[in-house]
């Protein structure tokens, strides 16, 4: 929040679970060539809205090459936990992911020369998956933070800082964090939103006030409805995921950004995996060269997270 030599043909894959064992999700067909063989690749959806750009990405075998054997010949599983619009979302048919992080994962994907396979995983069960293998890459929006690279390294793939939503017309005239002391904030829970309520509740005591009531949620939907039922005053969220709720005005409600909290989103990879992550770094920043990376953003209108230059662990 998060690609080649020869491959074999690859059957699309397409798997359902319930919330805890998730969805696995592989895309389309769409030939490409990575060598004097002819090799089938990913083609990205309709839906995807920078379907376009990332359909006319010519693949690298030099790229390809840096990958692990098993992802050249088996493809690239990634996970996202779709339900974070615009970031990561499921298409018209409930189960397709779409949104900027999925949009990035066919991107690297097709610059790399493999196919890909997308599972919509719960937020909490994501890094294990990437520590046991389950996946290769975690692309789901997570903020690289000190604490998670004791985990996983990161390739960090944009910027973006903290937001909030209160109901239409601000009736608390919520402005700033300080605004939030002795209210009821909802968060997802073990995410960056829960940390920054936990910062926030802190400070609000810190001088005898009344700190915060924390509703801790699995999912982002579900931790913003809940100021449109009255139970939570805010919700403290990503700001573009604030920002894209409070477009719709079925929502009834606003967003509001928290100034100093903007910090890298990274790609996540098991730290022993350093082919596939200097793979996925190079790949990256071949997309940002090319201009492909600032269209791929302009195609959902969120141009102002792009980053200038690919890091690792650039979380502080």
């Amino acid at each position: 929040m998060k690609i080649r030599i020869v491959l074999p043909l690859l059957l699309p894959l397409l798997l359902a679970g319930t919330a805890c064992g998730a969805q696995s999700l592989d895309e389309d067909a769409d030939a490409g060539t990575t060598s004097s063989q002819q090799v089938v690749l990913d083609q990205a959806p309709a839906e995807d809205k920078a379907a376009a750009v990332i359909n006319a990405i010519t693949p690298d075998p030099a790229l390809t090459a840096k990958l692990p054997a098993g992802i050249r010949s088996g493809g690239l599983k990634m996970t996202t936990s779709l339900g974070y619009p615009p970031m990561n979302m499921p298409g018209s048919d409930g189960k397709l992911p779409i949104g900027l992080d999925p949009s990035f994962g066919r991107a690297i994907a097709k610059k790399l020369g493999v196919k890909l396979a997308i599972t919509d995983e719960e937020f909490n069960s994501q890094i294990p998956g990437i520590i046991t293998g389950r996946y290769d890459i975690l692309l789901s929006s997570v903020s690289d933070t000190p604490e998670r690279q004791q985990q996983v390294t990161f390739v960090d793939y944009v910027q973006a800082g903290a937001g909030m939503l209160v109901e239409k017309g601000n009736p608390d005239g919520i402005k700033v964090p300080a605004d939030l002391c002795g209210k009821i904030v909802s968060v997802v829970d073990n995410g960056s939103s829960l940390a920054l309520a936990n910062s926030i509740d802190g400070d609000c005591k810190k001088d005898g006030g009344k700190g915060l009531e924390i509703l801790k949620f699995s999912g982002d939907q579900e931790a913003m409805l809940q100021v449109n039922n009255g139970r939570a005053d805010a919700n403290i969220t990503d700001y573009v995921v604030a920002s894209y709720k409070a477009s719709d005005p079925k929502t009834e409600v606003e967003a509001l950004s928290v100034d100093g909290t903007e910090s890298p989103w990274g790609i996540a990879m098991k730290p022993e995996n350093k082919e596939l992550i200097e793979a996925v770094r190079s790949a990256l920043e071949a997309l940002v060269k090319s201009g492909e990376y600032g269209k791929i953003l302009a195609s959902w209108n969120l141009e102002a997270l792009a980053v200038t230059s690919v890091e690792i662990n650039g979380g502080k």
